[in-house]
């Protein structure tokens, strides 16, 4: 069992008349996600919305002793609850995508996703679709758990001088969205969970305009909701070009605290059809 103390901030920012990102934070569940979504005439904080409200659907099913739905085309190679929490992605892309295509002002919607379970054997899941980053801050270091899915990130994994080629317009040209297509490809990771542990989630309106040298400066040895005001009081004061959305947690305790970290993994999942 993992006890953390969270806080979330959403804001629209200095240059943007509307906010498409949203957010969902829930102690008791354990379940944390930030949606950036894209799109015209609103139809980016549709999908945003549709992510966050889905997964939080599909995830409080399993709270309980009552009748549950899980997904077909389990990954063997998962635990029961990272199946569930890819299972909730899958699903939000399938809602997205299914209003996307039969309404017309909606046409070409997406979203990102970053998301963050606790479950109660005391791992942190995390998943993403998307450029939304999710930090772990451990033992004075930060580190970046999320696969960030554009152009550049890609080209530079096959070839580190690749991304010198493109111009910044290809910083945030995503390869993989939420709703876009019928099926996602979503990156995982399961890691063992420790006291004192932070993560930040966070949209690119943040990490565009703080380093994550600067999170860890400024997460670190304070409460997660004055980390969230300074974090996004200074995405602001450096433009605040788009909407700026953070979730700052903090792990106070973790019962049965385990002395190794599980393997950390991170794969492919392939979309469900």
């Amino acid at each position: 069992m993992v006890v953390v103390e969270s806080a979330g901030i959403t804001d629209v920012g200095r240059k943007r008349k509307g906010n498409e990102d949203s957010l969902f934070v829930d102690d008791a569940l354990g379940l944390y996600v930030v949606a950036d979504g894209m799109g015209g005439h609103q139809a980016g904080e549709v999908a945003s919305n549709l992510v966050v409200t889905t997964m939080r659907d599909y995830m409080r099913q399993f709270v309980g002793d009552g009748e549950v739905t899980e997904l077909p085309h389990a990954d063997k190679t998962l635990s029961i609850n990272a199946n569930r929490l890819i299972g909730g992605v899958h699903l939000s892309n399938q809602v997205v995508h299914q209003i996307s295509t039969t309404k017309a002002g909606y046409r070409g919607m997406g979203s990102t996703i970053s998301a963050v379970y606790f479950t109660e054997d005391g791992t942190m899941i995390i998943t993403n679709v998307g450029d939304s980053p999710i930090y772990l801050i451990r033992n004075d270091a930060i580190e970046t758990l999320s696969v960030p899915h554009t152009v550049i990130a890609e080209q530079m994994a096959m070839n580190p001088n690749a991304p010198a080629k493109f111009g910044k317009a290809f910083s945030h040209m995503l390869t993989r969205a939420m709703g876009i297509e019928k099926t996602v490809k979503p990156d995982i990771c399961e890691v063992q969970c420790f006291k004192h542990d932070m993560l930040v989630l966070a949209s690119d309106g943040l990490s565009d305009k703080v380093s994550p040298k600067e999170v860890l400066h400024l997460v670190k040895n304070r409460h997660p909701e004055k980390a969230c005001h300074i974090l996004v009081n200074l995405a602001n004061e450096r433009g605040g070009d788009d909407n700026i959305t953070i979730i700052v947690l903090k792990v106070k305790s973790v019962k049965q605290e385990k002395s190794r970290i599980i393997g950390l993994f991170s794969r492919i999942v392939d979309g469900i059809t």
